[in-house]
């Protein structure tokens, strides 16, 4: 056999192991999400893990321990901490933990939506108030790519309950309703006559075309850490 012929055989070779490899990539993306992706998201969320335990066991400063005793309620407390940590943490910094029973869904959330943050994990928006303030609090996260967190987003039903586990409180949200809307529509997340959660993610899978808009209502509140003085 020729040197030429060695290195088509070879070149062949490789060509053929690549298409496989492509096709399954293709395939698990289809049916699960996309592997490296999946593989590096998973990664991300035990180091989010740690780090979210350290704010669950952070103690409050000497002044912010002085200003929530000035506050009468648990519920005012949770609101202050809640604005400063919204305050004191970065983008893709771990925020708290969403859990959804429907879709055995159990992952830190972090600060941010930009495109960096939700490659950690879903992330609360940034112009919006964290669990505990007034108004409406919104998370996005990816549905194929990146662990997936909300691919099965849209399998989730009214009356469902969705549970947001923060450092100074534990607030259940009871889901409204499930809207399909454009990308451009931020109406969504404007503030309404009561406390509320919006989930969003891409909608349908493998496109950015519209969005998936899941709407819950605050039906509880449980301080926690320091909130519980």
């Amino acid at each position: 056999m020729t040197s030429t012929r060695r290195a088509l055989r070879s070149l062949s070779t490789v060509l053929i192991i690549s298409g496989v490899l492509m096709l399954a990539d293709a395939g698990l993306t289809l049916v699960w999400q996309e592997p490296l992706s999946a593989v590096y998201a998973s990664v991300v969320q035990d180091g989010l893990g740690d780090d979210l335990r350290k704010l669950e066991t952070a103690q409050a400063d000497a002044l912010d321990l002085a200003a929530l005793r000035k506050l009468a309620s648990e519920k005012r407390r949770m609101a202050f901490l809640a604005r400063r940590l919204r305050a004191d943490l970065d983008p893709g910094d771990a925020a708290g933990r969403i859990k959804i029973e429907r879709i055995k869904l159990d992952k830190v959330i972090v600060h941010g939506s930009d495109p960096d943050s939700l490659r950690k994990a879903p992330g609360i928006y940034d112009d919006v108030p964290f669990p505990g303030m007034p108004g409406t609090t919104a998370i996005a996260g990816h549905r194929t790519t990146y662990g997936a967190p909300f691919r099965k987003v849209d399998k989730i039903r009214r009356g469902d309950d969705i549970v947001l586990e923060m450092p100074y409180g534990t607030f259940t949200y009871e889901v409204e309703k499930t809207q399909i809307v454009k990308p451009t529509a931020l109406e969504v997340i404007r503030r309404v006559s009561y406390d509320r959660l919006v989930l969003s993610a891409c909608h349908p899978l493998y496109s950015a075309a519209k969005r998936i808009i899941v709407f819950a209502r605050l039906v509880g509140a449980q301080a926690r850490g320091a909130a519980r003085l």
